[in-house]
Order: structure tokens, then sequence, then C-alpha cells
């Protein structure tokens, strides 16, 4: 198994991406740090993870709180004694016109999806920089990368966390660790169903994209998860500061 002996935090792991990240990870060998901010979720994916035959451990945390997320570092390095991998898969998203959008949904998104990037990266650079070793995986988004119709401040936050970890990947390389990006299109998850059941309009909008991508549908979120694999495996030793998107060929730029 690719992971052996590795220790992975997947940071929104309760569900979608996130879940199938943590399974994943687990089928090849890793033992696994499931956070996120409902706990019942994140403890659901433990058991399921469990039944891999793998250590795993479930946390609640607020990742737009700074504080809950470097007790979230020092509790993982305390159960696990080491983190190898970092998957930042937290994210939200509302649908709407910029010029109908409000600073509070402004903040949130922000927060959520960058800001908790800056949060954990900045508690596990550390650990990672004294022991020589890591991987960070940011999921971002193919609207990061190309911008997307309803989703401007998303897009922005998401174009960040491109920015950032490419920005970081320089500074770390010398410490031997990866900091790599996987931009997903549009994936079958939660967040996706809500976004979708927004109004008809949101309903549409999806419709129209899923049909403008050669596949013609959505991914599945574990497609999604065996990227993250590639680039936290001893395959992807020599790659850092990449983008991967895993779109259907929405975007091929």
């Amino acid at each position: 198994m690719k992971l052996e002996g590795k220790t992975a935090l997947v940071t929104g792991g309760g569900g979608g991406i996130g879940r199938a990240t943590a399974l994943a990870l687990a089928r090849e060998g890793a033992h696994v740090a499931v956070a996120d901010i409902v706990v019942k979720n994140a403890e659901s994916v433990r058991d399921e993870t469990k039944a891999i035959g793998h250590q795993v451990m479930a946390y609640q945390v607020d990742l737009t709180k700074r504080l809950e997320v470097e007790q979230l570092m020092a509790s993982v390095l305390s159960q696990f004694g080491q983190v190898d991998l970092l998957v930042n898969c937290a994210g939200w998203d509302r649908l709407e016109p910029f010029v109908k959008s409000e600073e509070e949904t402004w903040d949130r998104i922000l927060s959520i999806n960058f800001k908790s990037v800056l949060y954990t990266v900045k508690a596990v650079l550390p650990h990672m920089i004294s022991r020589k070793s890591g991987k960070i995986v940011n999921i971002s988004s193919d609207a990061g990368r190309v911008g997307s119709s309803w989703e401007a401040v998303y897009s922005g936050a998401k174009g960040a966390v491109i920015a950032f970890s490419k920005s970081v990947a320089r500074e770390v390389a010398r410490h031997k660790i990866n900091v790599n990006v996987v931009c997903p299109g549009l994936t079958d998850t939660p967040l996706l169903q809500a976004v979708r059941s927004q109004s008809p309009d949101t309903e549409k909008l999806i419709d129209a994209i899923t049909k403008a991508t050669p596949f013609r549908r959505v991914a599945r979120p574990e497609e999604v998860a065996e990227a993250v694999v590639f680039l936290s495996s001893p395959s992807a030793d020599f790659i850092t500061g990449q983008t991967l998107s895993v779109s259907g060929g929405l975007t091929m730029a």
C-alpha cells in the first residue's frame, strides 16, 4: 500500500469529497484523523474507515477559528505522533449574482474556503519542517482557475487557495514538503445538492454547466479522492506547486 504507516489529517472529512478522501487514504494504508464542524458526520466517517482496519480518530473543529485549528493540530499530534499529510476539503458556497450578494456571505465564503486553509497550513508546517517531510493537498475548484457565473466571491477564494499553495510550495520545497492543489468541477456532494435546491435559477445553471462538460456528468467524490491519493503518494514526490483539475474536461487550459 502506498501510504502504509503515514498519518493523514482530512479537514471537512465528514462528507462529500472529504469522506471519500478519508476512505481512499485509509485503503492505501494511512491512519486518518477526520475533522469536521459536524462531529456526528466525522464520527460516521471514522466508523466507516475503521472497518478498513487502520487507526482513525474523529475531531470536531470550526476551521474558521484559528484557536480551534491549533487545538486540533495539537490533539492529532498527541494521538498519532505525526502528521505526514494534510488534505483541506472543507468548502461552502452560495450561488447568486455578485451585485445581489451581501458582505455577510462574502465573509463566510472567504473564511471557510480560504482562511481555514491559512490556519491549517500555518498550524501543520512547523511540524513538517522539523521532520523535513510532508505533503499538503488543498482542494480548490475549477471556479478558482477560470471563474464561474454567480460564484464571484467563491471563485476569488478558491483562486486564492491556488496562488497561496504555489507560493508556500516554493517556500517549503527545501524542507522536502510538497504542496499541491486539486480542482474539482461540479461534484455530486451534499453541497452541490444544497446549491441546486436554492432556486430554479441555480438548478438551471448547474444543469447548463453539466451539459457543457464533455463527459456530460458531474464527478463522483471518489474520483476526486483518487487525485488526492496520487498527490499524497511517493509517485508524486517530485511534484509540487501544481494544480490538477478533475472536471471531466470542463476546463482544459
